[in-house]
Order: C-alpha cells, then structure tokens, then sequence
C-alpha cells in the first residue's frame, strides 16, 4: 500500500469537506441575512451555481464570492419563483386538510386527482431551481420545463428523491451533520443529477 496515495486521498477528501462546510455556512448566512423568508431561495440557487461549477470542473473557484455574486444576481429571480411555488404548496397543502375532513362527502375521483395534481408540483419545485441555476429565462419558462423535465426523466427525479431521503435519515441519525454539511452535500447531489440532464439537453442542441 502507497502511503502517499492515502495521504492525497485523504487530502483530497479534507478538501471536499472543507468545500462542502464552507458552502453550507454561507448558505445558512445567507438565508438569515434575508431573514430567511427573502433570503433562504436566493441561497439555495447560489449553492446550486457553486455546485455547478464544480461539476463543471472549476474545482479551485473563490466560492465564498461566486456565491454572493449568483446570490444577489438571482435574488429577485430565485424569491419570485420560490414564493410562487410556496403559495401553490399551501393551497395544496390546505386543500389537503379538507379532503381530510371532508372524505366521506367527495367524489372517488377527486383524492386521485389530487395526488396527481401533488406529484407535478413536486417536479416543478424539483427541477426549477437547478433551471435557474444554469439557465436564464423567465419564471414561466422554468416551471414549464421543470415539468416537462420532471416527466421525461423520471429516473433522476426518483434518485434525486431517494437522495434527499437518505441524507434526511443521516442527519436525524447523526445530527452534528445537519449544520455542517447537510445542505451543501443535498445541493451539489442536487445539481448533479440536474447537470446530467443539462448536458444531454445542451448536446441535442448543439
């Protein structure tokens, strides 16, 4: 066994780490700096852009300015559609609460309905934001193909689910890291999936 092989893995490992806590401070920063309510969206995109470049391969990126700079250049932007898609969440959700109380007295077909209305926001809020994040267009342009997206590629939908339910299930097993790396970690994975896509759309029409 090389031990300087382990040693650079190891470094090299330290330095995603290091990368992945930065990320996730400034994202915490960031979203109280807007008082969470305008700030926790613009955030999100900025460790979406952060994300990006990396899986791009600018590795070596000054994050702690690449993320302002995608911040406060997507704030109007990321707020707009997150708030649009927060007010659809809760006439769901408060939709759902009657359906609760009034199940005896609806129709068969509504809660299916319903539940089908539920997965295509779910699409719409996941590939929005990565949209966003790589590309510019307006707000009805984003939710249109997020859902377009969301329906063509199902299989990174489901492992972009199934990746946000495993690393929920680290950090209540292990909660120390929720504040250290659980958003950033969530994010890259995030974009990852989300550039995979990107990258064979961008090839297509080329």
């Amino acid at each position: 066994m090389n031990p300087n092989g382990i040693v650079t893995t190891l470094e090299k490992v330290m330095n995603w780490i290091s990368r992945f806590a930065v990320v996730n401070f400034l994202w915490l920063l960031y979203s109280l700096m807007g008082l969470f309510v305008a700030g926790v969206f613009p955030a999100t995109v900025a460790a979406l852009g952060v994300s990006r470049k990396w899986i791009a391969g600018n590795k070596e990126i000054p994050i702690w300015r690449t993320f302002k700079e995608v911040y406060f250049k997507e704030f109007a932007a990321a707020n707009v559609l997150g708030w649009i898609l927060t007010a659809i969440g809760t006439v769901l959700f408060l939709n759902y609460k009657v359906l609760q109380v009034r199940q005896e007295e609806v129709v068969f077909m509504v809660p299916f309905a319903f539940y089908f209305v539920v997965i295509v926001y779910c699409l719409v809020v996941i590939w929005s934001f990565p949209l966003l994040a790589h590309y510019q267009t307006s707000i009805y342009q984003y939710m249109k193909h997020a859902f377009i997206i969301g329906l063509s590629k199902v299989h990174i939908t489901l492992g972009i689910f199934v990746t946000s339910f495993g690393l929920i299930y680290l950090s209540i097993s292990y909660p120390a890291f929720l504040p250290l790396l659980f958003f950033s970690v969530f994010a890259f994975s995030w974009m990852w999936g989300a550039m995979y896509v990107f990258s064979q759309m961008d090839t297509a029409n080329v």
